[in-house]
């Protein structure tokens, strides 16, 4: 049950990308960023968490999940660390994530071919 969850709520959330994409002026940068911005919001709420806790990958995969996960860390090194947890906590938290990414991308670029455009 926990894949159909994960699946319909990973579904939707890339739906809403391509309707985006699809019915809007705006570029894939601008709707990456609202994801990431839109998961920040509803994560320094706490209404994401819940979204996790039903959806299990889902919603911890996609942009959203990655917002919410920064505005975690900031508000877990805001408690610990005072006002530098603003500066630390969302590289804290997302560090797997941020290399994870770079690691990937620097793999990718072996295999691609850049073109000018």
């Amino acid at each position: 049950m926990m894949f159909l969850k994960a699946f319909l709520v990973g579904g939707l959330i890339c739906v809403v990308g391509q309707l985006l994409l699809d019915l809007t002026k705006l570029t894939p940068a601008k709707i990456l960023v609202g994801f990431v911005v839109v998961g920040v919001v509803l994560g320094g709420f706490g209404v994401y968490k819940y979204v996790e806790e039903f959806a299990g990958a889902g919603a911890t995969v996609p942009l959203l999940g990655f917002g919410a996960l920064l505005a975690d860390g900031t508000k877990n090194a805001i408690d610990k660390d005072g006002i530098m947890g603003v500066l630390t906590g969302p590289l804290t938290a997302g560090s797997a994530g941020i290399t994870a990414a770079v690691v990937s991308g620097i793999i990718a670029s072996f295999f691609g071919k850049p073109k000018a455009k």
